[in-house]
């Protein structure tokens, strides 16, 4: 199969179950959202090291969030809700209350798994704390140096869907890290699904265990790595490939991360130097989602 002249190779990409919380934090600017969205969702890349997987989502504006002012959706990503809420709390507490002019609203106000994470934070107020209402929702006005921060009583989480991807093989560094940027900017377009890795993009790549070092968890997949493919038995590299980069896509569902990936291929297709597309898959070991790369387009 064929996609703007480029191969999409005929597999699958192999993802896991994970747990979600969608959070909605908006500031006075578009740019402080941003920065608090950047501070609640670093060290997120991956639960190989990582305490949690955690990405920026995407960017609204104030006509589509509760108080008006410009947003951005984050989500937050562990194993198990106990972890997830945890990570919410601190992250929220450390990373966006401390940021100037943020709020945060629930993401997930339908969910059945409600964390009471706005009901914790307002301890921080030390008895000066009020109850406040925007657009219907039960909010907590804690009383900070520079004004009010707000925070909706409670924040949501799903059973979703961790480590949807597809790679980019591309003739030069710079072409397939074109084509990434292209295919994360796609995504982020997108609702319900996040690109967790340094802007989006995973220069590493991995495999889950090792050949040789048995004591780690993951180590370099090395039938991907262009600079030793002449030196690698059953290498995937062609020999006019000279760099690979991967996305790797979490989601609230099945559903959100499958529109992902397709859109992140479609744009990535448009970059010339891209040769193709394939994914990652384990045979079963890391998980039981399978995203085959032609259905989805």
């Amino acid at each position: 199969m064929e996609l703007n002249g480029v191969e999409i190779e005929d597999t699958y990409a192999e993802a896991f179950p994970i747990k979600v919380a969608r959070v909605l934090i908006t500031a006075a600017t578009k740019h402080w959202a941003k920065v608090a969205a950047q501070e609640a969702t670093g060290f997120g890349t991956s639960v190989i090291m990582c305490p949690a997987e955690a990405g920026i989502e995407k960017f609204v504006s104030g006509d589509e969030t509760p108080d008006g002012r410009p947003g951005v959706y984050i989500q937050i990503c562990t194993f198990g809700y106990k972890s997830l809420e945890q990570q919410v709390l601190e992250r929220v507490g450390q990373c966006i209350l401390t940021a100037p002019t943020t709020a945060v609203f629930n993401g997930l106000p339908d969910a059945e798994k409600q964390f009471d994470t706005g009901f914790k934070l307002k301890f921080f107020a030390d008895g000066t704390e009020t109850e406040t209402e925007i657009a219907g929702r039960k909010m907590h006005r804690i009383p900070m140096m520079e004004g009010d921060f707000l925070v909706e009583n409670s924040i949501g989480a799903v059973d979703g869907v961790a480590g949807g991807n597809f790679f980019m093989l591309a003739d030069s560094q710079m072409s397939g890290l074109t084509a990434a940027e292209v295919a994360v900017e796609a995504i982020q377009q997108l609702e319900g699904s996040i690109t967790p890795f340094p802007g989006g993009i995973v220069s590493s790549g991995s495999k889950p265990g090792a050949n040789k070092y048995t004591f780690l968890k993951a180590t370099a997949n090395e039938k991907f790595c262009p600079s030793i493919k002449d030196q690698i038995e059953g290498t995937e590299i062609p020999a006019d490939v000279n760099a690979v980069y991967e996305i790797v896509i979490n989601g609230i569902s099945v559903d959100a991360v499958g529109k992902a990936t397709a859109a992140g291929i479609k744009a990535a297709v448009t970059i010339p130097g891209v040769k193709s597309i394939t994914a990652g898959n384990y045979g079963g070991t890391l998980g039981p989602h399978k995203f085959n790369l032609h259905d989805l387009l």
